[in-house]
């Protein structure tokens, strides 16, 4: 186990993958539904002192794909939540202007932004990044890109002079310009997604929090939340390691499905709630499990969840295609009667 319980307090939030499709059943059937209502389902889960509202990026899918206007709409609509991405795929950015958006963002919500970048996950366009113009050099990977775009952007945003002056504008005078505005605080913000116990290793050498993936893209034959556990402390050693000064924030994601109605039961009732194992890209993944079922019985359940145990912020995916209403009442059962098995507790 870790050494989250030494005065670190149990975080959690919600990731909504933001889906929308015009199909029997679903409350989200355009775009504006997506964008309106993760503004709305942040502001009900503020209220009901739920601590992040986070939102998944995705390209070329029904599903948000631009986040800073939509987190600076939930930042303006809240005071408290802390509002984020899971995550950005940075081999779509451009590095300079993302941290931009990042800071202008980070300010309007007063420091609450909590942004997860990382290489992505498989989608539905072939190479979809070299569409938005940017291509590996020779003889490097779409890792390689992903990992330089998220170098250059924190750098930026922590004011590293990226630009040269222009003599004409300067009365002559020679120097270098930092991308503005500058938020402070924001770079111990940042969190990487990993897929990997090497990843993780990685992140924790490079200075990010870690954002453990919904799957990992290896698979040693133990449980998802036993090999979960094992690259979080692999992170925590890594980051003992290279001397960091602050405390690193490590989150888990997911699918917590309490079952209280007929409702309830006729949307997850068929849960299998076993981890899945499977080829993803050429790789053996193993995927975590969902967890549905009575709310006494969830509760027991993710008490022993190794993974969720060592981690200080769960992040729990929500059906948001059922609608504000409904991921509100699952989010409100969840904080009631699941979450203080784990150690949380609401903050204020």
């Amino acid at each position: 186990m870790s050494e989250v319980g030494s005065g670190v307090r149990k975080r959690i939030g919600f990731l909504s993958f933001g889906h929308w499709q015009p199909i029997p059943g679903s409350q989200v059937r355009t775009a504006r539904d997506a964008l309106v209502q993760s503004v709305e389902l942040a502001v009900a889960a503020e209220e009901l002192g739920v601590d992040g509202a986070y939102v998944r990026v995705h390209h070329f899918a029904r599903q948000l794909a631009s986040p800073f206007p939509l987190l600076a709409a939930m930042a303006a609509r809240t005071s408290r939540i802390e509002i984020g991405t899971g995550v950005i795929d940075m081999r779509y950015e451009n590095p300079l202007y993302m941290a931009e958006e990042a800071a202008a963002t980070d300010l309007l919500s007063g420091g609450r932004l909590q942004l997860g970048i990382s290489r992505g996950s498989p989608e539905p366009a072939l190479r979809g990044s070299e569409t938005f113009g940017y291509v590996p050099d020779e003889g490097r990977t779409d890792g390689d890109l992903a990992r330089e775009h998220a170098a250059s952007f924190l750098a930026a945003i922590s004011g590293a002079a990226v630009a040269r002056t222009d003599p004409r504008m300067s009365g002559g005078v020679a120097g270098r310009l930092a991308i503005q505005p500058q938020s402070p605080g924001l770079r111990d913000r940042i969190w990487w997604g990993s897929g990997t116990r090497a990843t993780a290793v990685w992140t924790a050498q490079q200075g990010m929090n870690l954002m453990s993936s919904t799957l990992l893209t290896e698979d040693t034959g133990v449980p998802f939340d036993e090999l979960q556990a094992e690259q979080i402390s692999r992170y925590r050693a890594a980051w003992a390691d290279a001397g960091w000064e602050r405390e690193p924030r490590v989150s888990v994601s997911r699918s917590v499905m309490p079952i209280t109605s007929d409702l309830d039961r006729q949307y997850f009732g068929s849960e299998t709630g076993e981890d899945q194992v499977g080829y993803l890209e050429g790789a053996r993944s193993r995927f975590g499990k969902s967890y549905a079922g009575e709310p006494d019985r969830l509760a027991e359940e993710l008490a022993k969840d190794a993974a969720v145990a060592d981690a200080d912020t769960l992040l729990l995916t929500v059906p948001n295609m059922l609608g504000v209403e409904y991921n509100v009442h699952l989010l409100q059962t969840i904080v009631r009667h699941v979450a203080p098995a784990i150690g949380w507790t609401r903050s204020g």
